[in-house]
């Protein structure tokens, strides 16, 4: 019995690691479609923020504002392209006239990509890891709405992207110092203070605002002293 149970597990793997060597292509194949979509659209922005966020929330109000005055300074939107603040930052951008960009993934609370994206500028992906470089490749600012623990996850790569300079110096902005200061104190107190785990700069390279106005007008002063281009 032992024996057959081997037998079983082996002959499972080997039709695993086949399917594996196939995937590759798959793999490749999402590199270049959005290499070759996001490449054609020009300097963006990425914002992130929770699938769960209702239009009649400040955070969806607030992002649509920032969408559309990031857009009338020339900055194309990308966003997950799903509902919340995805469809927020895409509305806003659709709104000014500008780029509007969604990277589409089937996940819990956003099976279907908002209203907001057009066909030529909405990808479908199967991988996350695929998607997130997409987010970041051709981003030339990251801005964190509240969101749970999808935008946790973008928070703290994108941060450590920037910390070991594996990006460009570039903008990334977290908004809603009610939402997000609390994560900040604790950084700040334990992983900095008590344990020594970051540097003091590390905390200084995320900013935290409030307003549309403030967001736009650090991201657009950013850029009259910092080249646009591909953070890698």
């Amino acid at each position: 019995m032992k024996e057959q149970l081997s037998n079983l597990r082996m002959r499972d793997w080997a039709e695993t690691r086949a399917h594996s060597s196939w995937q590759i292509f798959k793999i490749m194949a999402e590199f270049v479609q959005g290499f070759e979509v996001l490449s054609r659209i020009g300097p963006c922005i990425s914002i992130f923020g929770s699938a769960r966020t209702q239009p009649d929330n400040k955070y969806y109000e607030l992002t649509v504002e920032i969408a559309q005055k990031l857009s009338k300074e020339g900055f194309g939107i990308i966003t997950g392209g799903g509902p919340g603040i995805m469809e927020a930052g895409n509305k806003g951008a659709t709104m000014a006239g500008g780029k509007s960009v969604g990277l589409n993934i089937v996940l819990p609370f956003e099976q279907e990509g908002n209203k907001y994206v057009s066909k030529e500028t909405s990808i479908d992906f199967d991988y996350f890891f695929v998607r997130k470089v997409m987010f970041t490749k051709y981003s030339q600012g990251f801005i964190m709405m509240p969101g749970g623990w999808g935008t946790m996850d973008e928070f703290f790569e994108v941060a450590t992207l920037i910390q070991t300079q594996k990006f460009l110096k570039t903008p990334m902005i977290c908004v809603g110092r009610d939402y997000w200061c609390g994560l900040f104190d604790w950084m700040r107190t334990v992983m900095l203070e008590k344990e020594s785990n970051i540097s003091p700069g590390d905390l200084e390279m995320i900013k935290i605002f409030d307003t549309a106005d403030e967001v736009v007008g650090y991201i657009a002063e950013f850029y009259t002293h910092n080249k646009l281009q591909p953070n890698f």
